[in-house]
């Protein structure tokens, strides 16, 4: 049996003070299966202003597909799109 990694295609996109800080986004291959709190956690680990915008206690909404995620324990699918956004602010 093949103990293989089975990696999938994703699509990152940051909006409004992330995108200053990260860029507009990229396509990522990660692991299959991998959550939404996973996929933060990696991110924050590729450099300070990734560890800055996107690390624990940060206000940082998400949406998979253009659909809110409920929980960062939501597993992303192949083929996905991540936006990554600070929370909307009005009055």
């Amino acid at each position: 049996m093949s103990d293989a990694v089975v990696m999938i295609q994703v699509q990152l996109r940051f909006f409004a003070s992330l995108r200053e800080q990260l860029g507009a986004g990229e396509r990522l291959e990660i692991p299959a299966g991998t959550s939404v709190a996973a996929l933060r956690e990696q991110l924050c680990g590729r450099s300070a202003a990734h560890a800055d915008a996107l690390g624990p206690g940060r206000a940082v909404r998400c949406a998979l597909n253009q659909q809110m995620v409920a929980s960062d324990q939501t597993r992303i699918s192949a083929d996905a799109e991540l936006a990554f956004f600070p929370p909307v602010t009005g009055g």
